[in-house]
């Protein structure tokens, strides 16, 4: 794999200043390079570029493939945000206003209901034009006043402001109002506002070198490389100025941040959903994906992913932006179960991962068909925990540290959770047959092992097949796996997510805003997906235990809380294993070590020792 090591890039691009050795020093952004490049080796992309800033510094820049920092590469959506930005240059220095209809601009929309379409509505999806033309036509007109007139002959699908729906034609038709007010073509626009004030002078909107040239597609036609789409991100993580000279106005950047859904119906399976599992309305602004809003609802992080993989985002929490360029090639990722789009997101959740957990050891197993993300701190003989469903390893946050002070201890996201590889319909696997491949990958032949409730059951299983890699085990809050059924996937998840966090308050002795935040960042694959039958050893498990007498030594934790039918099984199973010994915490219920965490822990190093 030809690849450009960070510090030749840096010291080709600028001064390589001592705090940017430092500050890049502070980081290991090996487990986003090792993902990065698993892509490139399993074919989904030719290549791609990737670098981070954080508080105004470098702290990671690779390209993979055959990609440079300079290549070429259609973006797809990830233009949007600068035709965004390219109009909000119009609003700044022109008449024309975000509250503006088409037809104040555009007279021959007059006595049409696109005529009294806003500019805002046209730039967050919720103008109601036809998200793409109808099939088999494509946009080829030669100046965008033909795409526009196009665009005037079809039906509305929805009144304007009360739908969102995700697309590219109502883009057009904004970006033909800014050459109305500014009084030029939109690339020149683009040109003198933007790409000249930014140096940005590798990126187009109207394709070159075809003839008779071809309209400029803002929403999904933008040509750029790394390096200048860096410069932008730049100017909008500085509220809109670049290197001490104003581009937008301050105002005029909130503007684009904030909530232009309002009270729009905003329907399942939308980006946030797919890729966060989350479900606030406030979805979009101008040209942009409010990814992550804080308690009053102003977002905190922004980004433009594009159907082909690129994905540039600014997380102001972290006082970081970055940009992974790319474009998907071939079938591989798709018959992967992998999507360039929803997926792209991983790599913004992995750079907080990684900005958030200095002096953590992390990175990926590779145990085939599966990356597995992980967490190791401490030395001495190993102990794993495996966490429960619908969370992920930073449940363990208050034992993680502690138990570190006495064993080599690793937490991982389990397949389908957290920072970890989504399962694919129709591959089978087996979660305890992926600990051991994860045991394997870590180069660790025997350990201890702590589950709790998905990851107690777990557990459970891998001590049937494979008790010879058990020193002991301590299953909290969970017992036997069961036979999964096949079911239909789930259509609101909005509604089951919903419930499940009330079901989880019904087996609980505190309420948890930590426990309920990991609930929240779930983005719920088993639910949405025919999850595979094969996944635990169900009947052939307890056929185990009730058939031998295992001898690894067992301690079962329960929360006081916990529902009955937990509480049931876990005795039921503690008859079966002869050195076994059943724990219970006084004040905590489902998700005892959230609940009760030192107490959980003492249960803990006490049976250890």
């Amino acid at each position: 794999m030809n690849r450009n090591r960070f510090l030749v890039a840096l010291i080709l691009s600028c001064a390589f200043t001592v705090s940017q050795c430092q500050e890049f020093k502070k980081y290991d952004f090996s487990p986003l390079d090792q993902l990065i490049g698993s892509w490139i080796q399993k074919s989904y992309y030719p290549g791609a570029s990737v670098c981070i800033v954080r508080n105004n510094q470098v702290v990671f820049q690779q390209s993979y493939g055959t990609y440079t920092p300079d290549t070429k590469v259609y973006v797809a959506s990830a233009g949007k945000w600068v035709a965004a930005a390219t109009i909000a240059a119009v609003v700044d220095k022109t008449k024309l206003g975000w509250d503006d209809t088409v037809e104040q601009w555009l007279p021959e929309f007059g006595g049409n209901p696109q005529g009294k379409i806003k500019l805002r509505q046209l730039l967050s999806h919720t103008s109601g034009i036809k998200d793409y033309l109808p099939v088999p036509e494509i946009d080829t007109f030669a100046v965008l006043k033909k795409s526009v007139a196009r665009i005037l002959k079809l039906d509305t699908t929805f009144r304007a402001g009360s739908r969102f729906q995700y697309g590219g034609l109502a883009m057009q038709v904004a970006g033909r109002m800014a050459e109305v007010a500014y009084g030029k073509d939109f690339e020149t626009v683009f040109e003198q506002e933007i790409a000249r004030p930014l140096g940005m002078i590798n990126s187009h909107f109207v394709p070159i070198n075809l003839d008779g040239g071809h309209a400029p597609m803002l929403a999904g036609g933008f040509q750029t490389t790394l390096n200048d789409y860096m410069q932008f991100l730049n100017m909008i993580y500085h509220n809109g100025t670049f290197k001490g000279k104003r581009i937008l106005k301050n105002e005029t950047v909130a503007e684009m941040q904030a909530d232009q859904v309002h009270d729009a119906r905003v329907l399942a399976g939308e980006y946030i959903e797919k890729a966060f599992g989350d479900f606030h309305k406030g979805i979009y602004g101008f040209g942009e994906w409010r990814e992550k809003v804080d308690s009053n609802k102003v977002a905190y992080q922004i980004s433009s992913p594009g159907w082909a993989g690129a994905y540039p985002w600014i997380n102001k929490r972290d006082s970081v932006y970055g940009f992974f360029i790319t474009h998907v090639q071939g079938s591989a990722a798709r018959s992967d179960g992998f999507s360039p789009f929803y997926d792209a997101a991983v790599i913004s959740k992995l750079t907080s991962t990684i900005i958030q957990s200095q002096g953590v050891k992390q990175g990926f197993a590779n145990i085939g068909g599966a990356m597995l993300f992980y967490e190791e701190k401490g030395q001495g003989e190993p102990l794993i925990l495996l966490h429960a469903h619908s969370v992920d390893r930073r449940m363990w946050d208050k034992q993680f540290n502690e138990l570190a002070k006495h064993y080599r201890v690793i937490r991982y996201d389990l397949r389908g959770y957290g920072l970890s590889s989504m399962p694919v319909e129709g591959q089978d696997f087996t979660a305890c047959e992926d600990l051991k491949k994860f045991m394997a990958v870590m180069r660790i032949d025997k350990a201890y092992l702590v589950g709790l409730s998905l990851g107690a059951m777990v557990i459970s299983d891998f001590m049937t097949v494979h008790p010879e890699c058990v020193k002991s085990a301590v299953l909290a809050d969970g017992a036997l796996t069961f036979d999964l059924q096949p079911r239909d996937p789930e259509k609101d998840l909005k509604i089951f997510k919903s419930n499940w966090k009330m079901s989880m308050l019904k087996g609980s002795c505190i309420d948890s805003p930590f426990l309920m935040s990991l609930i929240d960042d779930w983005r719920m694959w088993q639910v949405a997906h025919r999850e595979s039958s094969k996944v635990f050893l169900g009947t052939a498990a307890r056929n185990f235990y009730q058939n031998n007498k295992l001898k690894i030594p067992v301690l079962f934790i329960v929360g006081e809380c916990d529902f009955d039918g937990t509480k049931k099984a876990i005795n039921e199973l503690a008859s079966f294993i002869p050195v076994s010994k059943v724990v219970t915490i006084k004040g905590a219920g489902h998700f005892s070590c959230i609940e009760q965490p030192p107490e959980f822990t003492n249960a803990i190093t006490t049976f250890l020792k």
